[in-house]
């Protein structure tokens, strides 16, 4: 596997870096373990938690130069990168302020005696991560478990190695101790073995269902406990009483953010027959607005794909459901660039023989979906194999809470595109994966519950 960054805007190089060697492998697992163990015997919790306030001081007082790092290796705008550092920052101090909180004994009522249980770390985890966030993907996963007492070691997309190192140099520089996190640069072959050292007792990937299904039967089969994250086609509902022009302010982020490129955003939309054509010409109208170019240039607002990979992936689906019949009421037009982009593209009349129907499209594309019922589109909505986020529009709140009631799904946005806090889980159903990341959910993902009973006499 060789891990580069090829900068999407150029497609030029602008690093490689080698692999690490089994010998190294293991120094690294065993230096995380030999943390573990004494991070596991000895309280160093408060340790632990000024390190990770320094972590997010340390993102805020270099914010640009982590933004940077990121843009280059896939691309998005480097404002959006900004972003992303100010989250990981706000997760970092999140996990740091809640420590003493969610790490506090729970007690449990019985007649039969006193009991609690304990929250203790389990060992050393391996992330898997993908490229579309470089560092928040990481960060979701690293804070919690850093705190908890759990090591960490990382294999990211071979796509962004400078953001897995700058990342690795991050957590160094904040004074946490050697082994606490490692980026390593290893093979698939390798993450075989990492997830089957007895060392190693969890591992958590975001990424596709393929890549999901691979690791998870890896984990399974050695008994290993994870979690999965692997992507989404959410459904964006629009009912009759919704309020366009809060919608019109929506649809862009909801949709274009990141060039598409995030599983939480809007990739299929469902709107009420006599709204139809309307809200078809206010999607088009946004998506003529976009203006892409150079992501380091802060008047551009749609930043390449991550890889030329990636893009060619896109224009095949957008061909493959046109040559089934949807219809492309707007872009499906190259973008003269040697950069990765791909032009927003609206589409419809996608039917369910069409084979886009069911398939996630990662990138600047909405499908817009006719129905003439808030029954209709609840039915559609779950018409799929996904289930990670999804929204609904409507005046009225209660309305739009008991139609995403009843939306096969592990998160729910009433009027409002897709959102990520520190305090607010992040996880779905159905192949989008299992698990939960980010609030006290992703703070116990990896935790022992350790039992303590002691019985009447």
């Amino acid at each position: 596997m060789a891990y580069k960054t090829i900068y999407p805007y150029t497609n030029e190089v602008l690093k490689e870096y080698d692999n690490i060697s089994d010998a190294d492998l293991e120094n690294a697992l065993a230096t995380a373990h030999g943390l573990y163990k004494t991070w596991r015997n000895e309280d160093h919790l408060e340790a632990r938690k000024a390190q990770l306030h320094q972590v997010a001081n340390l993102l805020r007082c270099d914010r640009d130069k982590y933004a940077e790092t990121m843009t280059k290796d896939m691309g998005k705008l480097f404002t959006e990168a900004q972003g992303e550092v100010d989250l990981c920052a706000d997760i970092a101090d999140y996990y740091a302020d809640k420590a003493d909180e969610f790490l506090a004994p729970t007690p449990l009522q019985t007649d039969t005696g006193e009991a609690y249980y304990l929250k203790q770390a389990t060992g050393v985890l391996l992330a898997v991560e993908p490229w579309n966030f470089p560092f928040y993907q990481i960060m979701r996963v690293f804070a919690p478990n850093f705190i908890v007492g759990n090591t960490m070691v990382l294999k990211h997309a071979s796509s962004c190695p400078a953001s897995a190192q700058a990342f690795d140099d991050l957590v160094n520089e904040a004074g946490a101790p050697k082994g606490a996190f490692q980026n390593l640069f290893v093979s698939y072959g390798q993450v075989s073995q990492i997830i089957a050292d007895p060392r190693v007792t969890g591992v958590c990937l975001t990424g596709s269902e393929r890549g999901g299904a691979s690791v998870a039967a890896e984990a399974g089969k050695n008994l290993k406990k994870s979690s999965m994250e692997l992507g989404g086609n959410d459904a964006f509902i629009i009912l009759d009483d919704a309020d366009f022009d809060l919608l019109k302010d929506t649809i862009f982020f909801a949709r274009l953010y990141n060039a598409g490129q995030v599983c939480t955003s809007s990739k299929r939309f469902i709107v009420m027959a006599d709204k139809y054509d309307e809200f078809v010409d206010m999607v088009v109208e946004t998506f003529k607005s976009a203006k892409w170019g150079d992501p380091m240039d802060p008047e551009t607002t749609l930043a390449p794909l991550s890889s030329a990979g990636a893009k060619e992936e896109v224009l095949e689906q957008i061909k493959l459901a046109v040559d089934n019949g949807a219809k492309a009421v707007y872009g499906n037009q190259p973008i003269e660039h040697k950069g990765n982009f791909v032009m927003p593209t609206v589409l419809t009349e996608i039917t369910k023989d069409n084979p886009i129907y069911n398939q996630e499209i990662f990138g600047p594309v909405a499908s817009i979906y006719k129905v003439n019922s808030e029954e209709e589109a609840i039915k559609l909505a779950n018409d799929s194999s996904y289930g990670l986020g999804g929204t609904v529009f409507s005046s009225n709140p209660e309305r739009a809470e008991r139609v995403a009631a009843q939306v096969e799904t592990g998160m729910s946005f009433i009027n409002s595109g897709w959102a990520s806090l520190p305090e607010l889980p992040f996880g779905g159903i159905k192949n989008s994966g299992y698990g939960r990341e980010l609030s006290q959910l992703g703070f116990n993902a990896f935790v022992n519950e350790h039992l303590v009973y002691t019985p009447k006499r």
